[in-house]
C-alpha cells in the first residue's frame, strides 16, 4: 500500500484529496505547511508528496528542495498558479508533475499512479520504452535483440528521459543531473546530445520521440 504525503494549508482541499486517495487504497499523511510536512517525514516514510506552493511558514518551493535533498520520491505541485514561469521553477527544483487548481481529484489520482509506476521502474534499473530496453546496471541498450552501445552521457541522458516519459526537463536540470553541479560548459551540450540520440533512435524505428518544448526543455514521448 503506497503512502502519500498531502501538504496544503487549506483543510478542505486536504480532506477532499484524502477521501479520494483513501478510497483508491492509499494511506495518506496530512500536513498544513512545509514545516509540518518535514515533521511528518521525520517520523515516517512516504512514497510520494503532493504539495501546495503558497503556504505560511515554509512554502512549497522550499519544501520540495528540502525533500529532494534527502529523499528521492516523486513530488506533485498542487497550486492555483499555472504560469509557465512557475512550472519552470517547479521542474528546476525537481518537481515531477504540476496540477493546477481547480482540479478533478480523479486526475490527481491518475497522475499519482503514473509517477509511482515510473519510480518503481527506475528502482529496478531497467526501463522499456517503445521498442528498446535500457539496463542501467550494465549500461546496455537493446533494440530487437540488437545491442546498441552509447557513450556514457548519452546513455545517462536517455535513461533519465525514458524513466519519466511525458515529463519535461529543463536544460539546467539535465545539466545538473547528468553533468553535475560543477559543470562549467555550455548548456548547448544538452542540445548536441539530444541531436545525437535522435539520430541514433529515429521515431519510426524506436517507438518514441524526444520533443523540444519551447521555453521549457525536452521530454520523451512514447508513440
Amino acid at each position: 500500500m503506497n503512502r502519500i504525503l498531502m501538504v496544503d494549508d487549506d483543510s478542505n482541499i486536504r480532506e477532499l484529496v484524502t477521501i479520494f486517495l483513501e478510497k483508491e487504497g492509499f494511506t495518506v499523511f496530512n500536513a498544513q505547511d512545509g514545516v509540518d510536512a518535514l515533521s511528518v517525514l521525520e517520523k515516517t516514510t512516504v512514497d510520494l508528496a503532493v504539495i501546495d506552493i503558497m503556504m505560511p511558514n515554509m512554502d512549497g518551493w522550499e519544501l520540495c528542495s528540502a525533500i529532494k535533498s534527502f529523499q528521492e520520491i516523486p513530488v506533485i505541485f498542487l497550486t492555483a498558479r499555472g504560469e509557465i514561469e512557475q512550472k519552470i521553477k517547479g521542474f528546476s527544483l525537481g518537481a515531477d508533475d504540476y496540477v493546477v487548481k481547480p482540479f478533478a481529484p480523479e486526475e490527481l489520482v491518475a497522475r499519482i499512479r503514473v509517477l509511482l509506476k515510473r519510480y518503481q521502474i527506475l528502482a529496478t534499473q531497467e526501463i522499456r520504452i517503445g521498442n528498446i530496453s535500457l539496463n542501467e546496471k550494465e549500461m546496455l541498450v537493446t533494440s530487437q535483440s540488437k545491442v546498441i552501445t552509447l557513450p556514457l552521457k548519452e546513455f545517462q541522458l536517455l535513461f533519465r528521459l525514458a524513466g519519466y516519459p511525458d515529463k519535461t526537463f529543463s536544460r539546467e536540470q539535465l545539466i545538473e543531473e547528468i553533468w553535475g553541479y560543477d559543470y562549467e560548459g555550455d548548456e548547448r551540450t544538452v542540445d548536441v546530445h539530444i541531436k545525437r540520440l535522435r539520430e541514433k533512435f529515429p521515431a519510426e524505428q524506436s517507438g518514441f520521440t524526444i520533443r523540444t518544448i519551447r521555453g521549457l526543455g525536452y521530454r520523451l514521448e512514447e508513440l
